[in-house]
């Protein structure tokens, strides 16, 4: 009796929402059991919420929808009403995702005037509020689909609520705490009502073989929503876009990203070459993405990585220090995928001819020279050791660059950790084990920079004591270094130096290097 008396008190009080909502006109009233179809209540609710003139009435109505799967029967919410199944299925999902969809465009966002101006933080203002009605509603849709057998609804309505949710939980100028909760709360329920145990899971799938653990990957969904917004003329009209098409890439990994570079790589693109420096480096941290998560055969496609290469080199003529930082790492794995690492290469000279990793190491070390900005040589010194190392013995074709720019850094105090001073000693030890043959003829010159550096640094004050020891040892090392490649040619000038000329600190530091070479 008492689930009969809570059944009937459902189907009144969804009776009275129906016409409360006035979704049947005069001349066709409210059927009697059975219903109708529920893809027409669907329809007209859409044509409502689309309609929607105030903030009260889109309120109202999306209140009303919230009701609606919380108190209608589940065999007649997602029941099909054509008598072919199929037929029927596909119009019930065409059905639940047009819905869907006019909710989560009660909650859009402003869009830009052109692609240079941006929306002014006032014409957020109701932008959150509403985005918390909307997470509500999309949250009792999903606890319902989340308890069907059939799954073909839920991954039809999962990536426009995915894109919803990734463009309210971030902290950004249209969200508040309040609906950036709202957000999350939103996205932990659509992975409960699929059993996605993350976000990634959610998007690439099942990891086991074939079609079947792909089908519940909704990443090429996503792709779909975004994509009308992602056209050249399109993607700066809303801030979000970029935002969210960052989150998603970023969470695809090896190897289901690249069956979707197509839709990835043009996106990217336009991302790395815009002129504001923060969506050029979201770009590079794309392609970064890419490169690493994409076999090198599907990057050579096509001359995919071609193009990449020469988006990325053009970078290297800017300032901004952040975007180098960025780009040199992202070239440094792609120039991988375009040729053989110099170092790996037989010592024939004919297979020593320049390539690209050549060009970069000589720009990069060409505006070392001139470089005199602090951030910038500091992002130069942290990135040369690598390029060094990945050229190996061809760093002789660089040999009078690398000395000029070891000598400059040098002699530049660097304070507190002194990192760029200890990245050339770093570079310097690198390049003297893998070039030590033409060494010989430049000891003279680097053996006085480096006990001029040893002098300095051991009567530094402003340094710690840690970074002077380290400092210290490093150059200990490189002279250690130098003396070798000259066959033992500095022992006779080391052993002149006494207490009149340097400190006893000094002193010390070259003792470990007569000392070792004696043994």
């Amino acid at each position: 009796m008492k689930e009969q008396r809570e059944a009937a008190g459902s189907r009144m009080e969804l009776s009275s929402l129906l016409h409360d909502l006035d979704l049947f006109s005069s001349e066709k009233p409210l059927p009697s059991p059975p219903l109708s179809p529920i893809t027409e209540l669907l329809s007209r609710l859409q044509e409502k919420l689309i309609a929607a003139s105030s903030d009260s009435e889109t309120n109202s109505l999306i209140g009303c929808v919230e009701r609606l799967f919380q108190t209608a029967d589940p065999d007649w919410l997602f029941s099909p009403a054509s008598a072919n199944e199929e037929e029927g299925w596909a119009e019930l999902q065409s059905a639940y995702r047009s819905l869907t969809e006019a909710v989560i465009g009660c909650a859009a966002l402003p869009l830009c005037e052109d692609d240079v101006s941006s929306v002014t933080a006032a014409a957020y203002q109701s932008v959150p509020g509403r985005a918390v009605r909307a997470c509500s509603a999309l949250r009792v849709l999903l606890g319902a689909l989340g308890n069907l057998e059939r799954t073909d609804l839920l991954l039809t309505v999962a990536p426009p609520v995915c894109v919803f949710a990734v463009t309210h939980f971030q902290d950004q100028p249209w969200t508040s705490s309040t609906s950036r909760a709202a957000a999350r709360s939103l996205q932990e329920a659509l992975l409960r009502a699929g059993g996605w145990s993350d976000s990634a899971h959610l998007l690439m799938g099942d990891r086991s073989p074939g079609e079947e653990g792909r089908s519940r990957a909704i990443v090429g969904g996503v792709l779909d929503v975004l994509q009308p917004q992602l056209t050249k003329d399109s993607w700066q009209r809303c801030e979000a876009v970029k935002l969210v098409f960052a989150w998603t890439l970023l969470q695809v990994t090896r190897p289901s990203l690249s069956p979707y570079l197509p839709c990835l790589l043009p996106p990217s693109l336009l991302l790395n070459d815009h002129y504001r420096p923060e969506n050029c480096m979201l770009g590079v941290r794309c392609l970064h993405h890419i490169v690493l998560n994409t076999p090198a055969a599907d990057l050579r496609q096509f001359n995919r990585a071609e193009v990449l290469y020469q988006a990325l080199f053009k970078h290297l003529y800017t300032t901004e220090a952040a975007v180098i930082q960025l780009v040199l790492s992202c070239l440094l794995d792609l120039l991988l995928v375009l040729e053989k690492p110099p170092s790996s290469l037989a010592p024939s000279s004919a297979r020593r001819k320049p390539c690209r990793h050549d060009n970069v190491l000589r720009l990069v070390l060409t505006h070392m020279e001139a470089e005199h900005k602090v951030p910038l040589r500091r992002v130069y010194a942290s990135a040369l050791p690598l390029y060094i190392d990945r050229m190996g013995v061809a760093v002789c074709r660089h040999l009078q660059r690398v000395e000029r720019v070891v000598l400059g850094y040098l002699e530049i105090r660097d304070p507190p950790e002194e990192t760029d001073r200890l990245k050339m000693l770093e570079v310097l030890q690198k390049t003297t084990r893998a070039a030590w043959p033409r060494m010989e003829r430049r000891v003279d010159v680097l053996l006085r920079c480096l006990l001029r550096l040893l002098l300095d640094v051991s009567s530094d004050s402003e340094l710690s004591d840690s970074v002077r020891l380290k400092l210290m040892n490093e150059t200990s090392l490189c002279i250690k270094l130098l003396d070798g490649c000259s066959y033992g040619k500095l022992q006779p000038l080391l052993q002149q130096l006494d207490s009149s000329c340097c400190s006893p600190e000094v002193l010390g530091c070259l003792a470990t290097v007569t000392v070792t070479a004696e043994r």
